[in-house]
């Protein structure tokens, strides 16, 4: 099982500018290679300043001039927000530029807030069409002259310029959760990405018996990778406390999560205050103490014995995530120790 690192930069306040984040951002990204990461993922969010991404694209880009082996993840591009000329030219302009280091990752969408503002208020459960439209018609542009005329997209013969370094084509990975998502992604022989949320090992366990399923159903296709993606925070164990701040953290996070997805409240400046605890009085997986044992936190120790396990289950990658809404002093403190006591018991 190997490591990488899913990273956005993330701003709660206005004290820090983004130029100051922009340089976090990257330091932990280099980290993540010297560490010995595959890869480095980056997503796709508008809008919203706890997750500054408006194109991972152009961060890739960055990371890939200043980095040599660690492989760079758009994970995930929004469907509906792109044109699949514009997506296959972007991604495979990335391959190019990091000489064959290319990997992204493609999903249906989750915030209506956003798709209200890129895709005139279609319904965010709707981005499924977009995304069975758009895995395929990239793939076919990679390869050259094509023609589209679909539900979503019409367009005459074109392709894709530049073509990816890497053939027949770049990795493909389909962020999945329901059985069809992962029956679609399989049968386009794309690799999956998954995540448990706030959810305990036992989602784990579910997530990979439905992608079992649909490698089973699916015997003329190569078996593809499975990646599980988990909020990650390790503390010494001299620290018996260690977990609060980051079980605390994450809390912050997913309230500030359910408050933009609940899409009933006008942000200000970017900035959205989370949902109030008392909302989940009666929602136990939202407690630090129940964080503590269903996100990835711990001693180093405890951190391997859950991996190990998910190693024993089949995940090809295990991608650390490291937005949290801790300080950047605490994120690279937690990175380090990974690195350091982490992954050298899986090599």
């Amino acid at each position: 099982m190997r490591f990488s690192l899913f990273v956005h930069m993330e701003r709660w306040d206005e004290e820090v500018s983004h130029r100051r984040l922009f340089e976090d951002f990257t330091e932990l990204a280099l980290m993540a290679e010297a560490g010995g990461f595959s890869t480095v993922w980056v997503g796709e969010h508008h809008a919203m300043e706890y997750t500054i991404s408006p194109s991972p694209i152009p961060l890739l880009a960055h990371l890939a001039a200043r980095t040599s082996t660690i492989r760079l993840g758009a994970g995930t591009i929004v469907a509906p927000f792109w044109n699949p000329i514009r997506a296959a030219g972007e991604c495979a302009l990335l391959d190019v530029i990091s000489d064959g280091r290319m990997e992204v990752g493609l999903a249906r969408g989750a915030y209506q807030f956003e798709f209200d503002r890129l895709a005139g208020g279609l319904s965010a459960r709707d981005g499924g069409k977009h995304l069975r439209e758009l895995v395929p018609a990239i793939r076919a542009l990679w390869q050259g002259d094509y023609a589209h005329d679909g539900e979503i997209w019409q367009f005459p013969t074109s392709t894709s310029v530049p073509k990816p370094v890497q053939r027949p084509n770049p990795p493909m990975w389909v962020a999945a959760r329901d059985p069809d998502s992962h029956d679609f992604a399989v049968a386009q022989g794309c690799n999956v990405m998954v995540t448990p949320l706030m959810k305990g090992d036992e989602e784990v366990v579910d997530l990979k018996r439905k992608f079992d399923t649909a490698v089973a159903n699916h015997p003329e296709v190569a078996r593809p990778e499975l990646m599980v993606l988990r909020h990650t925070h390790v503390h010494a164990p001299e620290e018996p406390t260690g977990w609060r701040p980051a079980a605390e953290a994450i809390n912050r996070f997913y309230r500030t999560f359910d408050a933009w997805f609940g899409n009933e409240t006008t942000p200000r400046d970017g900035f959205l205050d989370p949902s109030p605890e008392s909302k989940f009085a009666d929602r136990p997986e939202f407690a630090p103490e129940s964080l503590h044992r269903t996100a990835m936190i711990g001693t180093p120790d405890e951190v391997i014995e859950r991996l190990r396990a998910y190693q024993e289950l089949g995940v090809d990658e295990y991608s650390f995530w490291i937005d949290t809404g801790l300080s950047h002093a605490e994120k690279r403190a937690s990175l380090e120790l990974f690195i350091k006591e982490v992954v050298p018991a899986f090599r």
